[in-house]
């Protein structure tokens, strides 16, 4: 795993949970408005922090913390993502996974493992603009069978969208929210103002 960044407690990323959060490396997608650019483009990493490390104060916080969130950057992009959740599941942690669905394969693997508890999904845009938003192409049926996979999960989700006024208009918050057809599972967030560019 490449880990960028370790946040030692969070009352707010997992619902409910006092939770550590753990940012990965690495993100196929280059959304303008990213407020973790450090974690997105090679050139700007920090040197990565030791797995050996996280598992360690882990260990540590077991009675503290009831929850591990994993975001990024992308996760699904870490090749042993699998394997590392399989060791915070041993530690006895609820795992909340945030990715942009662009791996379906990944997420069922992990659902058919019961490895994640919570999955939240960042939905960039109506599916004719995901590219504008993304700036990079995107696979859609991808994004479409990681919606389909976490709204048949059974475990607790959210969809959410930066509403990112320069590319998106109201029209388009109600074009997801109604191809989502689940209020009570998706929240549109404020645009940070901070670029890439």
């Amino acid at each position: 795993m490449r880990i960028g960044g370790l946040q030692k407690f969070s009352f707010i990323d997992y619902p409910n949970k006092m939770a550590a959060i753990i940012f990965t490396q690495g993100c196929n997608f280059k959304c303008s408005y990213c407020h973790n650019p450090e974690l997105v483009y090679p050139n700007i990493y920090k040197s990565p922090i030791l797995e050996q490390q996280v598992f360690t104060f882990l260990e540590n916080r077991k009675n503290q913390l009831d929850a591990v969130v994993i975001t990024g950057g992308e996760p699904t992009l870490q090749p042993d993502l699998i394997e590392f959740i399989k060791q915070i599941k041993q530690m006895n942690f609820l795992v909340k996974l945030d990715t942009n669905g662009s791996n379906p394969r990944v997420l069922e693997q992990l659902l058919n493992q019961k490895l994640v508890d919570f999955i939240a999904m960042d939905i960039k845009a109506p599916f004719d603009k995901y590219n504008l938003v993304c700036c990079v192409a995107v696979d859609i049926f991808s994004i479409k069978q990681s919606i389909n996979l976490i709204k048949k999960s059974g475990i607790e989700f959210l969809f959410r969208t930066t509403f990112d006024k320069t590319k998106l208009f109201d029209k388009d918050i109600q074009t997801m929210a109604d191809f989502l057809n689940i209020s009570n599972h998706y929240k549109v967030q404020k645009c940070n103002p901070i670029t890439l560019q």
